[in-house]
């Protein structure tokens, strides 16, 4: 995947449940390809919890900014809201392929706004999840329990998906990932 040219760039939406390795693998795949663009979400997260650099807000600015149109993309899960910002559109524009932290549940949603959205469904066992919400710290058991429930949700039919799995070393999994993405790049 390269920058440049009169082409737009594609959006490749990472996808797959809560502790998974999402954000790991979008800075491994970011490392191994300087001209990926990663996209920072708006979240309504308290600041420097941790995972994925985003950028904070209350709910009530998170509100007005979708009402304002900052979103090209936004989403309610687990009690937080998700945006994908506007300003993607400009990387993509100008042909640079950028990569994006997604919910499922919200695919349809950015397939209608990104033409020739890839999806990068990334995988792992019950235990490694459970392992990795349990490590971060951010969740209760219960909400850990709650997270696995959800982690086998299947994804809209018709998307453009790749499939990656992330039980083991990261190095090796950004390999994979790197071979799937491959033909994309071309």
């Amino acid at each position: 995947m390269t920058a440049g040219g009169a082409s737009a760039g594609r959006l490749i939406a990472v996808v797959g449940p809560s502790g998974v390795g999402k954000d790991s693998v979008m800075r491994g795949l970011c490392a191994v390809m300087p001209d990926l663009h990663l996209v920072r979400r708006v979240i309504t997260r308290a600041p420097d919890l941790g995972g994925e650099d985003y950028d904070a807000v209350t709910p009530a600015a998170f509100d007005d900014m979708a009402e304002n149109g900052a979103f090209v993309v936004h989403w309610c899960a687990h009690g937080l809201h998700y945006g994908i910002p506007q300003t993607v559109r400009y990387q993509l524009a100008k042909g640079t392929h950028c990569i994006a932290n997604f919910s499922r549940k919200a695919l349809a949603a950015g397939a209608d706004a990104f033409a020739g959205m890839l999806v990068l469904h990334v995988t792992a066992t019950p235990e490694t999840i459970a392992a990795r919400l349990a490590a971060r710290g951010r969740e209760t058991r219960s909400e850990i329990a709650n997270r696995l429930a959800q982690a086998d949700k299947p994804l809209p039919a018709g998307l453009d998906v790749l499939h990656l799995s992330n039980d083991g070393p990261l190095d090796q999994t950004i390999a994979r990932a790197l071979a799937l993405l491959e033909p994309v790049r071309a």
